[in-house]
């Protein structure tokens, strides 16, 4: 029986006004995981309601004392660690064991944020005038709205959610229909770590609610992950308005592998970072560039790998790679292998399908021209394609040559050649000898072009600073004495 699901507004648990939904496993199609009614424009608007009305005593409360709650918050997610994990593989359809590492990570944020609350805040200038001080000061913008996908359903919105209310700032929230019950699970864990009604509001709502949100002008700040198309619709709102914000849109993430590179090393780390969570990572590898003479026999490991890669429900411990996340997600995979096939792409690669059913799709392996659509157009899935390159310098063109720039990876024992590709890929971030995927909590998190929005990065708490409050500037002159 699917556990029903609700809207959390203003500290209650509110019945969504709008139409059902069930939530079906897409490891096992037939079985209901999560039920619930949308949220409406009214509800959206009581939701923001609560969080004006929330705000000053957010706010009054204090830092410190907030970074106490976010302590609460990692420590009840860690109590409640298996059962988001499993409650995440049945709704998403990740390995357990990827579902778990996923709630650690997210607990792990909470904590980092909690512990940002005793970092130092502005700073101090010199002044001309001897009884003057010239100092920053910062305060939170207001309400936040937070939009965040399904990919990781937890770990995203830890990502957003803390800093907004770590510096004072309260919430609306609206995540992604695909996993419904992980936020609730959150939701219930920041009502029983002590927030107060009204900071955080949780909107199960269809994704024109999302636009209703961005529009708002009681909304100040703007903190969203997914599609390019749905950002730059985002942006033009949001920017035409006046109001912060932060962006993370995908990606087509680049590998470059380099004729001294460890062969061995570079063949796990893409197969890893290409078909991890059924490709379903913005930071997933989607090109794999070799150069000059690649190392001998690292075509060879890529496809053994792949092949032997293990597919099934994620919660069997000896699965490798779980379904992707819809049927709609599925058909569309294929039909872009199947375009890029016609437009002269050979198949190196791919793992066996299992005897079950599910929303599963091959880990494919191409070889083509750089022209093929899927070599500029993200596809969401467990797909990568080998292209070549004569020297290094063909290699970075190569790997600039789409509109994204998130991530990208080189391969080499050549320290002259990491740091070129560090400097000339069109990247937020560059890893050297490692996959494309997963980054630390504590260093910036963005990309460019397409990938990002030129505002602060995520992650970091200095730039969650920046974008989470407003700075002023104070000029503090001493009064004459009074004789």
């Amino acid at each position: 029986m699917a556990r029903s699901a609700r809207s959390f507004i203003n500290g209650s648990w509110i019945e969504g006004a709008g139409s059902p939904v069930t939530r079906f496993n897409p490891a096992r199609t037939g079985e209901a995981v999560t039920s619930h009614r949308h949220a409406d424009s009214a509800q959206l608007e009581e939701s923001i309601r609560a969080a004006v009305v929330a705000g000053p005593a957010w706010q009054a409360l204090g830092i410190i004392a907030r970074g106490r709650i976010l302590f609460r918050v990692g420590a009840l997610i860690r109590e409640r660690a298996e059962e988001i994990a499993q409650l995440m593989t049945a709704e998403h359809g990740k390995t357990v064991a990827e579902s778990r590492l996923e709630v650690e990570a997210s607990a792990d944020t909470f904590d980092y944020h909690a512990g940002s609350a005793r970092n130092p805040i502005g700073a101090e200038f010199p002044s001309s005038h001897p009884d003057e001080r010239i100092y920053t000061v910062r305060r939170p913008l207001g309400v936040v709205g937070v939009i965040t996908p399904w990919n990781f359903p937890l770990q995203i919105p830890a990502w957003k959610i803390a800093p907004a209310l770590l510096y004072g700032n309260t919430v609306v929230w609206k995540p992604a229909s695909h996993t419904p019950g992980v936020s609730v699970l959150l939701a219930e864990i920041f009502a029983a770590a002590g927030l107060p009604s009204g900071v955080v509001n949780l909107l199960l709502a269809p994704g024109a609610l999302g636009s209703e949100l961005v529009s708002h002008p009681e909304v100040s700040g703007v903190t969203f992950t997914g599609s390019v198309p749905v950002g730059h619709q985002i942006r033009s709102i949001v920017c035409g308005r006046g109001a912060k914000l932060q962006m993370e849109l995908g990606g087509h993430n680049a590998t470059l592998v380099l004729p001294d590179a460890d062969p061995e090393l570079a063949a796990s780390s893409i197969v890893s970072a290409a078909m991890g969570s059924s490709g379903q990572k913005c930071t997933a590898t989607r090109r794999i560039i070799l150069v000059g003479d690649s190392p001998a026999g690292l075509l060879e490991l890529l496809e053994e790998k792949v092949r032997a890669l293990v597919l099934g429900p994620g919660t069997d411990p000896a699965v490798q790679i779980g379904p992707v996340v819809s049927a709609a997600a599925r058909d569309e995979i294929a039909a872009a292998i199947d375009q890029a096939v016609a437009e002269g792409a050979e198949v190196l690669a791919e793992a066996d399908l299992p005897d079950a059913v599910g929303h599963y799709v091959r880990p494919t392996i191409l070889s083509g021209p750089a022209s093929m659509t899927i070599c500029q157009e993200e596809v969401f899935g467990p797909v990568a394609t080998v292209l070549r390159a004569g020297t290094l310098e063909e290699a970075v063109e190569l790997a600039n040559s789409t509109a994204f720039g998130l991530t990208a990876s080189v391969f080499t024992s050549s320290e002259r050649a990491a740091r070129y590709c560090v400097a000339q890929l069109d990247a937020g971030l560059v890893k050297v000898n490692a996959a494309s995927t997963g980054s630390e909590l504590h260093a910036p998190f963005g990309g460019l072009k397409d990938s990002t929005f030129a505002g602060p990065r995520e992650q970091n708490s200095a730039a969650a600073a920046v974008f989470f409050t407003d700075e002023k500037t104070a000029y503090v002159r001493l009064a004459p004495e009074q004789p």
